[in-house]
């Protein structure tokens, strides 16, 4: 059963294939704001994971956050993710990303329990 806080914290080290140039989303080789909103999304879906029933999964419905600091290569970054609600298929996260004590970003993500062979027949179509 997915509950009320449960947790997860995803980690990555900052390397040239997570920057903005290569991303394509700046021009200076710090970890791209897409890449740390990614990290935050996998923390989530790997929070609720386990609870889960079988042949189900969640996909990201919505997701807000800051970007407060850069990040450097070699910078090793975590996403922590915690359940805030849950209503029905919808779940609600709160995220934040860090680098050692430093908080890179924060904010809110939504999820949505899906059955996976009936979304994937939606773009099958």
């Amino acid at each position: 059963m997915i509950g009320i806080g449960l947790k997860h914290i995803s980690e990555l080290t900052v390397t040239d294939a997570v920057t903005a140039i290569k991303v394509g989303s700046g021009d200076m080789p710090v970890l791209a704001t897409p890449m740390m909103m990614a990290l935050m999304e996998n923390a989530a879906m790997l929070a609720v994971k386990e609870e889960l029933p079988q042949g189900c999964t969640t996909v990201g419905g919505h997701i807000e956050s800051s970007h407060l600091k850069p990040s450097k290569i070699g910078d090793r970054v975590r996403a922590e993710a915690e359940v805030t609600k849950v209503d029905g298929k919808k779940i609600e996260f709160k995220v934040a990303a860090y680098s050692g004590d430093t908080l890179l970003g924060q904010g809110t993500h939504l999820r949505f329990i899906v059955d996976r062979a009936q979304f994937m027949k939606k773009i099958e179509a």
